[in-house]
Order: structure tokens, then C-alpha cells, then sequence
């Protein structure tokens, strides 16, 4: 399916940090399409690195260092997104997150749980919550990423924590589909297996298959163009 140009649109991007990654690809998809890129990300250097790469492909860019699990710092970001944008937000995309080999329920420190937690769930419900009044604005979408792990007859066997997150972000895309349907708003989840990204291709396996993160750019920038009509509240596994 062929993606509109989204000329003029504003495009909210968390997690584009380090190279070689899926936010990466998904600020580039965007910024291809003529968007306005604002990528987030804790870690100030790698954030403002990408948005740089971006500004030398002529496109227009800017970064907010930012912990998504705070919600007064997001508070914060928003206030300086809306300065410049007085249409809303077109496209959230909450691509932060992260996952840590797990062990056993029974041998998991409530540490290592609560952590799978707050960078994968928390960090969207919080995100999700801060920017709906500019996405109100603009009747735009909402991407989450959540895993294959997370579907029917996904492996969740010795990665308990990172599964349970990712079923609740699930469930946090479809109450907001279902909630926030009457504003315009829509939201999808994408379910990916193993994605080619630096990390992954540094710690799995040599058979490991991976999506491509082409591929992932593809499906975040039709979910959230004109082109996917009224599709909302669907989960869509890659790979």
C-alpha cells in the first residue's frame, strides 16, 4: 500500500536513541514523507545525534531528551511540542521500551519484573496520556509495539515480565482505540518476532530470522497515514 506524503504533519517518535535500531528507521520512514520529526529519547547525545541526521537529509527535525516514566518531564515535552505545532499531533508512535533476557517466575527478582514494566508499559501509558490532547487536535494515531510474545501461542516460557508488559500494552492500545474512537483518535499495536536491529544481531542467534526494520518503518507509517482508513484497535504480527 502506497503511503501518502505527510507534508506539514507532526510526528512524535519515543525511544529513537541509538543507531542502528528500530526508531531510527521509523524517524527516517517519516521524515521521507515530508513529516515533521519529534523524536524522544533519555539519553540527550543519541537523541539529538539522530535528529541531526535527519536536519542533513533536509528534513526538520528536533530532539527532547526525556524519561518516559516521568510524568512532569513528558509534561514538559509537551509544552514544547505544542508551542510549534498549532494543528496537534499527527502520529504517536511509543517505540520505547526494551527487553532483558528473563529466568523463571519463580526465580525473577521483583526488580527485574518491575523494570520489564516500566520501560515497556508504563513508559506508553504515560506517553499516550500526555500527548492525547494535541493528537485529539489533529484526529491523528497512535502506534504501540508490543511483541509476538504477547499473542496467542507466543514463547513466554523464562520471559515472563517482558510478556506480561507487552500483553498489557495490548490492552492498553485497545482501550484507547475503544475510548478514544469519538475524538478521532485512532490506535494500533504492531507484534513483531526478533527485528534486525545492532543489538539484536549482536546477542541472538547466527539462524536467528529477523524483520526487517524497513518493514516495520512501512507498517508505522501506514498505520498512522490516511491510508488505513479506519483501521483502529488491531494488533498486527510481523514475522
Amino acid at each position: 500500500m502506497k503511503v501518502p506524503r505527510m507534508d506539514g504533519r507532526v510526528a512524535v517518535i519515543t525511544g529513537v536513541g541509538r543507531s542502528g535500531q528500530v526508531g531510527e528507521s521509523v524517524a527516517g520512514a517519516f521524515a521521507s514523507l515530508g513529516a515533521r520529526c519529534v523524536l524522544v529519547d533519555r539519553t540527550p547525545a543519541e537523541v539529538s545525534a539522530r535528529a541531526a541526521e535527519l536536519q542533513t537529509r533536509g528534513a526538520t527535525a528536533t530532539a527532547h531528551a526525556c524519561d518516559l516514566t516521568d510524568a512532569a518531564a513528558l509534561n514538559a515535552v509537551v509544552r514544547e511540542v505544542s508551542a510549534t505545532a498549532p494543528d496537534g499531533v499527527h502520529a504517536l508512535v511509543c517505540l520505547a521500551g526494551g527487553f532483558a533476557p528473563g529466568s523463571p517466575v519463580a526465580d525473577t527478582p521483583p526488580e527485574a519484573w518491575q523494570r520489564m514494566f516500566a520501560i515497556n508499559l508504563t513508559t506508553a501509558y504515560l506517553t499516550t496520556r500526555a500527548f492525547i490532547p494535541l493528537l485529539r487536535k489533529s484526529r491523528g494515531a497512535i502506534v504501540y509495539f508490543a511483541s509476538a510474545a504477547a499473542l496467542p501461542g507466543g514463547k513466554v516460557s523464562g520471559m515472563a515480565a517482558y510478556s506480561a508488559a507487552k500483553t498489557g500494552v495490548v490492552t492498553l492500545m485497545r482501550a484507547v482505540a475503544a475510548e478514544e474512537r469519538s475524538h478521532g483518535v485512532r490506535a494500533n499495536a504492531l507484534a513483531p518476532t526478533a527485528i534486525r536491529t545492532a543489538a539484536n544481531l549482536a546477542s541472538m542467534d547466527a539462524d536467528t530470522v529477523y524483520v526487517e526494520r524497513e518493514t516495520v518503518a512501512d507498517w508505522v507509517t501506514m498505520l498512522c497515514s490516511d491510508a488505513s482508513g479506519p483501521v483502529n484497535g488491531q494488533v498486527v504480527m510481523l514475522g
